[in-house]
């Protein structure tokens, strides 16, 4: 299965990445393909970072050609997405608003309806917001009908919204095990919905 890793930190190698990248290593040991894309990467060379809902419906061609129409697509082809984002003002980056701003497109095509989504966040203390930037996430990954699971397998315990750190997260002992539990109930339920994903296309 096709996995899609999301983050939203401005920071390539940061806290946020590291816990993605912890994902994306779960999920390649369990036998699937995960891409790691950092959105302030692929939103560098757009002339217009925001969206202005130029079109209705969205026709995308603001991005045409680009790096980010490459990221949405990956995401469209996608059985599961996790996002990661750092905390800001108790809610996420805005480089990862602006780039799911972007997604009016998905939404139309419901080209992400019923793909598992799942979040981790980081904060500069431990009761930080973390909790509150997941909720943002999981309402973004809703409003395009995804899937969205926390942290839950039933091999550890019922979980909570997600992968919650403190920086510095390669420390955070628990976070690490959470981030891992949830990219396995990420790959869990992603397995057992291909199906309906199947039927969309």
């Amino acid at each position: 299965m096709l996995f899609v890793v999301l983050n939203g930190s401005p920071n390539k190698d940061g806290n946020t990445a590291m816990l993605l990248r912890t994902a994306c290593g779960v999920l390649e040991s369990l036998g699937d393909e995960a891409v790691f894309i950092h959105v302030s990467e692929v939103m560098a060379g757009d002339k217009h970072p925001f969206c202005l809902a130029c079109s209705t419906p969205c026709t995308g061609r603001c991005y045409a050609g680009s790096g980010l129409e490459e990221a949405y697509n990956l995401m469209a082809r996608a059985d599961g997405i996790i996002i990661g984002s750092p905390v800001y003002f108790c809610t996420v980056s805005g480089q990862m608003k602006a780039f799911w701003d972007k997604t009016r497109k998905l939404r139309t095509n419901r080209a992400l309806l019923n793909t598992v989504g799942g979040a981790v966040a980081v904060g500069g203390a431990r009761f930080g917001g973390q909790e509150t930037t997941l909720r943002a996430l999981h309402d973004m990954m809703l409003c395009q009908g995804m899937t969205v699971v926390g942290d839950g397998l039933y091999e550890a315990d019922c979980g909570h919204h997600g992968g919650c750190a403190q920086q510095p997260s390669a420390e955070d002992a628990e976070a690490l095990k959470r981030v891992d539990i949830l990219a396995r109930r990420v790959h869990e339920v992603a397995r057992a919905t291909r199906q309906i994903r199947a039927d969309r296309l």
